[in-house]
């Protein structure tokens, strides 16, 4: 895939994510969003007019994933259901505009902690929307691999090591290779 968008305004990249970079972010992200020509349109028939409600709450959900602060309350899965007329391309030109704002806006090894639920949570909700035989589409899944290799578990055999042309496998009953939540305070 190749983004046709306009690249984030370039800022100081933050070493750490804490709630006031955060804000930033997401209000940056939603700006990037409002002003895209797909996405745009589809938020605004769902936000229009609530911004200032919404937002807020996009802030206490980033904070919680990648704080763990534990701040939003809310159900993701069902708060996406109703949106009609989504198609995978929704997600993708999601993901590139949030993940480009992450990266210019983040220090890689902070920037990933965000990134990689971001993929995680399109992920989740591509499957739910289109049904378990809808296949994530070949970019999505190369980005989660960039972001977040796949890792071994310590009991598995040679025989799991590696493919011959990609990156170790995944054993059955392992769908992911972190955990889902980001880190909290006390992982530092």
């Amino acid at each position: 895939m190749n983004p046709s968008f306009e690249p984030a305004t370039p800022v100081v990249r933050q070493s750490e994510p804490t709630e006031a970079n955060i804000r930033e972010l997401v209000y940056a992200f939603y700006d990037r969003v409002r002003a895209d020509a797909l996405l745009g349109p589809v938020f605004e028939q769902k936000i229009g007019g609530r911004w200032d409600e919404h937002l807020p709450k996009m802030c206490l959900f980033w904070g919680s994933l990648v704080l763990g602060s534990k701040q939003y309350r809310g159900n993701v899965q069902q708060k996406h259901e109703p949106l009609e007329g989504i198609e995978p391309r929704h997600f993708s030109r999601w993901l590139y505009l949030f993940l480009d704002t992450v990266e210019g806006r983040y220090e890689p090894a902070a920037a990933v902690r965000f990134m990689e639920p971001a993929l995680r949570i399109a992920q989740s909700l591509q499957l739910s929307k289109f049904g378990w035989d809808y296949e994530i589409p070949a970019e999505q899944k190369a980005l989660l691999e960039r972001v977040a290799p796949r890792r071994q578990r310590k009991d598995d055999d040679a025989t799991h090591a590696h493919d011959a042309d990609g990156p170790p496998s995944r054993p059955r009953g392992e769908p992911f290779p972190a955990k889902f939540i980001g880190r909290g305070r006390d992982d530092a």
